[in-house]
């Protein structure tokens, strides 16, 4: 059996990252990849400012504390920068323009109002309470990466430098494909022996939630001819082909048959649980051969598939900056003996003691596990678990959230 990180390597080895490229105006590029950096046209702030709401001074003046200083002048933001009187304090607010000749501002939190003057009763500093031009952003820096996956505080970084329209990567196009007479459609009436599809509701608001583009082909009948049909639809225009079901060896499993008659197969088992089947290839299209990945119908194993290779795979398609899942070590409060051959993740909950509980069965036909659970605990292959010691936690917020 081959390890996680080798079938992901491979994966990833097979995808190449989409060229295509649209600008978009900044407001409508939430959820999208930058596909070129942006750089600052402007100094961010592009002026010296007040931190604060007090008193513009020159610190000269009010070394010795307390010091009265008549009051000359009022800048607000927005306003052009003014002068600074020599001998004068000046009401300044947060955001307004420093005016010439100060080189401090009093918070007026420091400060006691006297008619027209104002008794200043802590020396301040050179440059106390100011935010210096370009501190942020400097004019000419690189604001943002190319390969950033924008959300909103990117959108708000690249409005501060004065970007209109942002070039984004285009959306990755996905084909979906369920296989299995046995399956029928919420709404309708199941019949004798049937279930309700779950994992096409599941896997599309996968693909979605990261930002692509779906084409649902619905439910395929098992039939050889039907599943060969719809893999040749699948690889027209599309990106990636994924599908669901059907890669066993039974007599009524057409994928693996279906794609090896239209493009080529490798069929892995996975040293983890759930999860352990997985197809990859690819299926001939009219200008290129598409990447193709078979997950196994079980629901929970196919959830876990699709975060550890189909989102990976994805990302790299949209140059997204790669980087590893978030992890990090909680307490276990649970027991849990190891398996001997295959790696393990357990959909697992924090709880109000600030450890981690596990839901009640770790079956992986059970999809309530997931909707219960906020995260996988990683279980190295004989490695249990005992109560009270620290274990990688993965997120599913960082699994199964927008790109960025």
């Amino acid at each position: 059996m081959l390890s996680v990180e080798e079938v992901r390597a491979r994966v990833l080895a097979c995808a190449r990252a989409i060229a295509e490229t649209e600008m978009l105006a900044t407001e409508d590029a939430v959820g999208r990849v930058l596909a070129q950096p942006v750089l600052a046209t402007v100094d961010v702030p592009a002026l010296d400012n007040s931190q604060m709401d007090g008193y513009a001074v020159r610190c000269a003046e009010v070394a010795q504390v307390p010091a009265r200083l008549p009051l000359r002048g009022r800048f607000a933001a927005g306003q052009a920068p003014g002068i600074l009187s020599p001998g004068c304090a000046a009401r300044i607010f947060t955001g307004a323009a420093i005016p010439e000749g100060c080189d401090a501002v009093v918070m007026q939190e420091a400060t006691k109002l006297e008619g027209d003057h104002v008794v200043v009763r802590e020396a301040p500093r050179r440059g106390e309470w100011i935010r210096r031009a370009g501190s942020d952003i400097a004019k000419g820096a690189t604001a943002l990466q190319a390969g950033q996956g924008l959300r909103p505080q990117h959108l708000g970084v690249a409005a501060s430098v004065g970007a209109a329209k942002l070039t984004v990567v285009r959306k990755p196009r996905v084909a979906l494909l369920c296989t299995g007479d046995e399956l029928a459609t919420p709404g309708e009436q199941a019949a004798p022996g049937q279930i309700y599809n779950s994992n096409r509701y599941l896997l599309a608001g996968l693909i979605r939630m990261l930002g692509c583009e779906l084409q649902d082909l619905g439910m395929i009948p098992d039939r050889l001819d039907a599943t060969k049909a719809a893999l040749a639809e699948a690889a027209q225009g599309n990106d990636l082909v994924v599908s669901t079901g059907g890669v066993s060896v039974g007599e009524e499993d057409h994928v693996k048959a279906a794609v090896l008659a239209v493009g080529r197969l490798d069929l892995w088992k996975i040293a983890m649980k759930p999860g352990k089947p997985l197809a990859f290839g690819s299926v001939r299209g009219s200008v290129r051969d598409v990447p193709f990945l078979g997950l196994p119908g079980n629901p929970v194993s196919s959830f876990i598939t699709f975060v550890l290779f189909v989102r990976p795979l994805l990302e790299q398609l949209m140059g997204l900056a790669r980087r590893a899942p978030a992890q990090f070590e909680m307490r276990a409060d649970f027991q849990w003996e190891a398996d001997p051959e295959r790696r393990e993740f357990l959909r697992a909950r924090r709880n109000e003691r600030g450890g981690l509980d596990l839901f009640p069965s770790q079956n992986s036909a059970l999809l309530s596990s997931v909707a219960w659970a906020d995260g996988l605990v990683d279980v190295p292959a004989g490695a249990g678990v005992s109560p009270g010691q620290l274990v990688p936690f993965l997120p599913l917020s960082d699994l199964t959230g927008p790109v960025g």
